[in-house]
């Protein structure tokens, strides 16, 4: 029988000896195999445990919620999946590394909040996964208690997400597989009820500002212009994904092989990822079965062209240089298309983007090759493993790893754009009247890991009740990192071509500064190394335990504190196995609890696309610096930073407790947690006086900080016969994220950390409304008092945090007579969101410059005083921005992924080469259900502006069998 494997979302692999058992697809034929059936669940270091025997809390994810689907990043997919885990993807566009996962809250206030990612059996440094197809994914097991964690030490703080390839199984016939899809991604809408000509032409009327100034209704009405901004830079675009595979599997030897094309367009049309991979893994094993061994080889291209803002913040506020902005505040009144180029638009308005003119810029900015911002990464993920069982109780192993990224950037600014224009006028002298402009910076970046495990396992069945495994473990990691970056102001238009080298001005005496060329280089090398003990017992099924003892040194922190010691325990008791248990309703009543610790290493978030175990080497090292005078002469010798040599580990420690249960004939099955997780030793900045070394602060540990929450996952299969299979499941979390102990409030923008209070607060004055007496805005001051004049003194502390504090899934698997349905519904709640793009639209002193929200024309006047709307006039505007005006409950219902598809029946195959054939239709973000009026209320961000909305996806495919 030739069955895909089949995942449950309540967390379980079935496996029946070498076959698998697809609970969705099978007949009435195997309903009698059920009892034999093994719930296996894949732990650290690829250790495996049945669901009966698992002692940890953890979710194993199915391949049918990863394969096909429009995005580029598994990471995406996992949303709504499984409880504890939010998943967050900050920014839509293709190709993008802007996903957040945390797990059970974020651990830490300025370190990294990760998880730590394992691709069969190899650990990863890296925080994206461009490069990793997710139709190669065989299972995602996410990993969130101490008894899962521990295992890995200083890197399972914050969780473990452990994922399998998919492999050939041994003994089964030879297979090709091709699956296709293709789609269209097309932008969501918001509801900022932005103005058209007429209206923005009354709202600058009104304010006696801009092109509205002094007009006639019968002016405004014979406006003949209307600018659709948004549509003139966004757009729909397709997205397809290609991939064939090849699995066979021998008696000794397995193979699975695939070669993967992606394509995704973006809704800006400068904007869009391609990515080509391959994938070889290879198992085989000797014939008496003493020496098993496997080896993976991926290699993946991809190539990213992003908007700049993706990884340069500074311009997120820049209408000059952002769509994302300006397609929302460019003036309707303004044509579109007017300049062919930026030499026109140059000779037209010189230097002057007053009355509007900035979204011509923007305009310009976003032709093709303008403006290149691209990304491209090759990687070799390479795998090898080897075990050998010395005697029938005691196995050696052995796996060597290397993970390889190399990636260059090209970013430029082509010399005929209408900003290289401008910075080269701004730059000219009485020598050099009229210098080339023109920028182009290309840079190259280097990532190599090392991971090499080596393991001795013992196992043993004693009597006829007990069992015990025990493993001896050594895990050596070393990582180097090395970026190179040129940068070259100054192109010739004649013959400058993107990355090419060609069109640089030269240096010389006579030429100015401006095209003076730099260069920069960085190197890091990194390390970790470990050993540890664990061991399983069992005693007839009934009762079981599992400890860990890990001893963990890192390279970062100073001698007397490199090294650090963490542990496990964790026991079960299986209930329905008991005598008084027999003839319940229950086949699986377990309960489980474990207590651990892990420790975090890693000081601060890396930037986007950058290995973590790179930042910040030199923490505990004082530096100077020496400046670079006049033609290259010695400058300046400085202090740079301090070093704190008894900076050391974040220390987590986390209890839970849970129960799994599975009962009437297999209908209904689940979970449920408890956990406290507490971390203690918290990075965070200390300030200190500047009177002699210049430096204000340093990082150091203090502070404590708690997460509590419960979990609980349920599906229930209410049909399950030949022709019809109908099962429900939903997951859900709460968490409860408390700071204890904090040597200084933090304050950081609106954001307050403080004790008793949650991690990321909002701090901001409290808005009431409206003067009616004169159309100013309403604030309470920190004494409770009401006044049109808040300080920074008036700000308070909110309770409310972007970190949503409920978080899970929900949705349904339906199929009849070949026909199927599978719907995953996501949400997030109590979550609170600053909307500064709406502040952009709201602000009447932009008038004549952008376009704003027609709200506005319901601001006060003396013949409106009941009105939310301050006077356009109000001698407070701005003030509102540090205020709750724009604070939103962001909390969101989403239509996440939905798949209606068909199943050709094998009765019509049968006469042809084809051995099973899937039709389908899917749709991607179809539909949310929010209070949020942006585009999308998905993302953990501290404010809108300027977010690469997360698109609507529909798309068509077919999966074929040979």
């Amino acid at each position: 029988m030739n069955v895909k494997l089949r995942v449950l979302t309540a967390g379980v692999l079935f496996f029946t000896g070498q076959a698998a058992f697809a609970q969705k697809k099978a007949s009435d034929s195997t309903k009698d195999k059920e009892a034999k059936i093994e719930e296996v669940v894949i732990l650290g270091y690829s250790k495996t445990a049945t669901k009966a025997k698992d002692v940890t809390a953890s979710t194993t994810v199915s391949p049918e919620l990863l394969e096909n689907r429009p995005n580029a990043s598994f990471m995406s997919n996992l949303q709504g999946t499984a409880p504890g885990v939010t998943v967050s993807t900050s920014s839509g566009s293709p190709g993008s590394a802007k996903i957040d996962v945390i797990v059970r809250g974020v651990s830490s206030l300025n370190a990294l909040t990760d998880p730590l990612y394992v691709i069969d059996g190899l650990q990863t440094n890296a925080t994206e996964y461009r490069n990793l197809n997710p139709n190669d994914i065989e299972s995602i097991s996410i990993l969130r208690d101490a008894a899962g964690t521990s295992i890995y030490g200083n890197r399972g703080a914050n969780g473990v997400v452990v994922i399998k390839t998919k492999q050939g199984r041994y003994g089964s016939a030879f297979k090709i597989s091709y699956d296709a899809t293709t789609g269209v991604s097309f932008m969501p809408n918001h509801d900022y009820n932005m103005a058209d000509t007429k209206q923005i032409l009354t709202l600058e009327r009104a304010a006696n500002v801009g092109k509205g100034m002094g007009l006639t209704d019968e002016q405004i009405n014979s406006e003949p212009v209307n600018t659709n901004w948004r549509k003139q830079f966004f757009n729909a675009d397709v997205i397809q994904q290609h991939n064939l595979g090849l699995t066979f599997g021998g008696e000794n030897v397995t193979l699975y092989s695939s070669l993967g094309y992606m394509q995704q367009g973006g809704l800006v049309p400068t904007t869009d990822f391609k990515r080509m991979t391959f994938r070889n893994n290879l198992n085989g094993k000797s014939k008496d079965g003493r020496f098993n061994y496997s080896a993976q080889v991926a290699l993946g291209f991809s190539r990213r062209n992003q908007l700049d803002e993706e990884t340069n913040t500074g311009i997120n506020a820049n209408v000059v240089q952002n769509p994302l902005l300006g397609s929302i505040i460019g003036l309707p009144y303004l044509a579109a298309g007017l300049y062919p180029t930026g030499n026109d638009l140059f000779n037209a308005i010189q230097l002057n983007t007053a009355g509007g003119k900035r979204i011509w810029v923007l305009e310009d900015v976003l032709k093709p090759g303008n403006m290149p911002s691209r990304y491209d990464q090759t990687s070799i993920f390479a795998n090898a493993f080897a075990s050998y069982k010395l005697t029938d109780d005691l196995t050696l192993g052995n796996r060597i790893g290397v993970d390889y990224k190399v990636t260059d950037r090209l970013f430029a600014r082509s010399p005929n754009l209408w900003l290289s224009r401008a910075v080269a006028a701004q730059s000219a002298t009485t020598a050099v009247p009229n210098p080339y402009g023109g920028l182009e910076i290309l840079s190259n970046t280097r990532d190599l890991t090392f991971n090499n495990i080596v393991n001795l396992n013992y196992n043993k069945t004693l009597g006829e009740k007990h069992t015990l495994d025990v493993g001896l473990y050594f895990d050596y990691l070393k990582a180097h990192y090395l970026l190179k970056t040129q940068q070259r102001n100054g192109l010739d238009p004649k013959t400058w071509s993107p990355g090419s080298g060609a069109g640089y001005i030269g240096f010389n005496d006579q030429n100015p500064t401006f095209y003076l060329p730099s260069a920069s280089a960085g190197k890091v090398d990194a390390g970790t190394l470990a050993y540890f003990a664990t061991v399983d017992y069992d005693y007839d099924s009934k009762y079981g335990f599992s400890g860990v003892i890990r001893r963990d040194g890192t390279y970062r922190f100073a001698e007397d504190y490199r090294w650090a010691t963490f542990y496990s325990v964790a026991g079960r008791w299986n209930l329905d196995q008991e005598s008084f248990m027999q003839g319940s309703t229950f086949d699986l009543l377990k309960l489980r609890a474990s207590y651990g610790t892990q420790g975090n290493q890693n000081l601060i978030p890396p930037a986007q696309g950058n290995n973590p175990i790179f930042t910040l080497p030199n923490a505990t090292r004082t530096l100077n610096s020496v400046t670079t005078g006049y033609n290259n002469t010695l400058g300046s010798l400085s202090l740079s930073s301090i070093g704190i040599a008894d900076l050391r580990w974040e220390k987590i420690s986390q209890f839970n407790v849970g129960l799994d249960f599975r009962l009437l004939g297999r209908k209904l099955e689940g979970n449920f947690d408890y956990y406290i997780k507490d971390t203690r030793d918290l990075y965070n900045t200390i300030n200190v006086s500047a009177a002699t070394t210049s430096i204000y602060s340093f990082t150091g540990n203090n502070g404590k900080l708690r997460n509590t929450g419960v979990e609980l996952l349920l599906r229930y299969h209410l049909i399950n016969n030949e022709n019809t299979k109908l099962s429900f499941f939903a997951n859900g979390s709460y968490n409860k994220n408390t700071i204890r102990e904090l040597a200084v409030e933090q304050k950081t923008g609106s954001l307050i950390n403080r004790v008793g209070g949650t991690a990321y607060e909002w701090n901001l004055v409290p808005y009431v409304g409206v003067n009616e007496s004169n159309g100013n805005m309403l604030f309470l001051d920190a004494n409770g008092n009401v006044t049109e004049s808040p300080t920074e003194n008036d700000r308070r502390a909110t309770g409310k945090s972007y970190l949503p504090k409920w978080q899970g899934g929900f949705g349904l698997n339906a199929a009849y007579k070949g026909f199927f349905l599978d719907a995953l519904f996501s949400y997030q709640a109590g979550l609170w969101k600053s909307d500064n793009q709406l502040t952009w639209l709201y602000d009447p002193t932009s008038l004549g410059e952008y376009n704003l929200s027609a709200d506005l024309l319901n601001s006060w006047t003396p013949e409106n005083t009941h009105t939310s709307m301050p006077a356009l006039n109000a001698t407070n505007t701005g003030l509102d921005g540090d205020s709750d005006r724009y604070l939103f409950n962001a909390s969101f219902v989403k239509l996440k992924a939905v798949t209606f598809g068909y199943t050709v029946p094998k009765s019509f195959l049968n006469s042809s080469f084809i051995k099973s054939l899937k039709i389908f239709v899917q749709g991607e973000n179809l539909a949310w259900w929010s209070k949020w009026r942006g585009f999308d209320p998905e993302g953990l961000t501290t404010y809108s502006v300027s977010v690469y909305p997360n698109p609507r996806t529909v798309s068509i495919g077919a999966n074929v069998e040979f």
